[in-house]
């Protein structure tokens, strides 16, 4: 299935471009040549709200940046069982 249609293709093939959306990549809808905008799956989309929400949390930056700077400490799972 291409992944690019017009606004009129698509919604002639909506319930196929919706059945199919969960195994493929974004389509992309067109009007005039100029894509207006996309169709992505449920899954997708949670997952790019996750992203957001981990973006948006200073501590989560904070200890990305650390991992990718090496400054990370990593514990055996073991050690939570310390803890009761």
């Amino acid at each position: 299935m291409d992944s690019t249609y017009t606004v009129t293709e698509a919604q002639a093939k909506l319930p196929a471009l919706l059945r199919e959306l969960p195994n493929h990549s974004p389509v992309s809808l067109t009007r005039h040549d100029q894509t207006v905008a996309y169709l992505i799956s449920k899954d997708q989309m949670e997952g790019i709200i996750e992203t957001m929400e981990i973006l948006a949390n200073p501590e989560a930056i904070k200890a990305i940046r650390k991992h990718r700077e090496g400054k990370s400490k990593f514990h055996p799972l073991s050690v939570l069982d310390d803890l009761d």
